[in-house]
């Protein structure tokens, strides 16, 4: 599976790291009048097989192609799924 460069245009999850942390983009709800993806973050241990979960949020779609770009500029990439 091709690893996406930018963020989702439909419903399917994006995931991005930075070695240490990992964002995970999931929608939750999406149709034409909501588009909610659900922004769950984990930080990644040494010798642990999945990241600890630190937390979980609601944003809306242009709330998440914010925040997809913003860490993407901070050096993020886009990673496999993690969990």
């Amino acid at each position: 599976m091709a690893i996406s460069k930018g963020p989702p245009l439909s419903p399917k999850d994006g995931w991005l790291s930075d070695g240490r942390q990992v964002l995970r983009f999931r929608p939750t709800r999406w149709d034409h009048t909501s588009q909610l993806l659900e922004i769950t973050k984990g930080e990644i241990l040494p010798g642990e097989p999945v990241p600890l979960l630190k937390s979980r949020r609601e944003i809306s779609r242009d709330e998440a192609i914010k925040l997809w770009a913003s860490k993407r500029q901070e050096g993020w990439s886009p990673c496999e799924p993690q969990w």
